[in-house]
């Protein structure tokens, strides 16, 4: 199998994220300063919850990552950093913006040098990125999005500069998750390469659910605000019960393997995620019309409690429209499955067999890393631990999302 190969587009998708990471700090604290300017506490309350909830999971699992790797630092933007620096950065919030600081470094140096001795680093080092700013955007940004229209809808302000940035903060999310599909598609074969076409469907359909979802729960929290907490806790119980039978097997230890299942959860609330490998289309079946049927009760409580504040029939036409937004997505979802997506065998995917991909621990992985990083392809020093196949420059952690998503 080829190896793993550090794409322009690829640099271009981690140029994107860093720039729509400094524009969310931004557009924080702008809407952290308009809500105690305007004396609206706790809207601002909530959106601090929002942020440090989001972050410290963030940084939760960035630094369970790092000590499953005996907290080996590939780039020199992290070798700069002492242990101790680097716990102190992850205690202050800011470990995830040095991990983003050395994937633009590799990327960098994939693209300038010619050949690339770090294109393979790139590309591990962006699989975490992508998986950490998912859980990002489901614990931060979808939350700010559903408050941001539950405020415009309790005001009155659902005019058309409003609708536009919806769809433009939901497209920002939508990114985030086909970034994440692109980090996936690195572990196909050369053969199974999907075009570009096949992200414009997959990023079409993730924006038609997560519109849906969070226009209805926005609805939802705008007649019952209290209750919408309510709704969250009772429902995320449940999807982690679900996580917890689905016997999840992501994380190195067994209390990150319960943060990550309850991280699942979250992530439920808001949009379908695969845990586990197999056919899991009894699991996503169940999970859409459990969706659908709670958008559908959502969308009812709301036209019942304004029933008698606003004519009928844009009551019921904009509840409609929800409903059949969700259902459009589900259509755009079957085309991707049914036109773009390959369905491999684990053996199939890159990094050979899966017990080859995890025979990269602490004793190989750093001899390769090291390998590639110096540039040096002479291993016929028989005093040191013998590599696996070149292609061992993987993360597994994200070689079982592959799996999951594409077996």
């Amino acid at each position: 199998m080829g190896n793993f190969k550090y794409l322009c587009v690829d640099f271009l998708f981690t140029c994107l994220g860093l720039v729509f990471l400094l524009l969310d700090i931004v557009l924080d604290i702008l809407a952290a300063v308009s809500f105690y300017q305007e004396k609206a506490y706790v809207c601002l309350s909530m959106l601090v919850l929002f942020l440090v909830v989001s972050s410290v999971l963030v940084q939760a699992f960035s630094w369970l990552w790092y000590s499953y790797e005996d907290f080996q630092r590939w780039t020199k933007v992290e070798k700069y950093l002492s242990l101790t620096q680097l716990k102190l950065l992850h205690v202050l919030q800011l470990g995830i913006y040095f991990r983003h600081a050395g994937v633009v470094e590799v990327s960098v140096q994939s693209l300038t040098l010619k050949p690339s001795s770090s294109e393979g680093l790139a590309v591990f080092l962006s699989h975490d990125l992508s998986m950490l700013r998912l859980i990002e955007t489901f614990s931060e940004s979808a939350p700010q999005l559903v408050l941001m229209l539950t405020i415009f809808l309790q005001q009155g302000q659902l005019d058309v500069v409003t609708v536009l940035k919806a769809i433009g903060s939901a497209s920002a999310i939508a990114f985030t998750v086909t970034t994440y599909h692109r980090s996936l598609r690195s572990f196909l074969p050369d053969k199974e390469k999907q075009e570009m076409s096949s992200s414009v469907v997959y990023f079409i359909w993730n924006l038609l659910l997560i519109s849906s979802r969070l226009t209805a729960l926005a609805l939802f929290a705008s007649v019952l605000p209290c209750f919408i907490f309510t709704h969250f806790f009772c429902s995320w119980l449940v999807l982690f019960f679900f996580a917890w039978q689905a016997k999840t097997d992501f994380m190195d230890s067994p209390l990150g393997e319960w943060l990550y299942r309850a991280t699942i959860g979250l992530i439920w609330y808001f949009h379908w995620f695969n845990v586990v490998d197999g056919r899991t289309r009894d699991r996503t079946l169940l999970y859409h019309g459990y969706i659908l049927l709670d958008i559908c009760f959502l969308c009812g409580l709301w036209c019942w409690k304004i029933r008698t504040e606003m004519t009928e029939f844009y009551v019921i036409g904009l509840a409609v429209s929800v409903v059949v937004v969700y259902i459009l997505g589900l259509l755009f979802k079957i085309l991707y499955y049914r036109c773009y997506h390959p369905n491999l065998s684990k053996e199939q995917l890159k990094g050979g067999t899966p017990e080859q991909a995890f025979a990269a621990d602490e004793t190989d992985f750093p001899f390769i890393v090291a390998i590639i990083m110096n540039g040096d392809t002479d291993i016929s020093d028989r005093s040191l631990p013998s590599p696996p196949a070149p292609d061992i420059k993987l993360n597994k952690r994200m070689r079982k999302l592959a799996e999951n998503f594409y077996s």
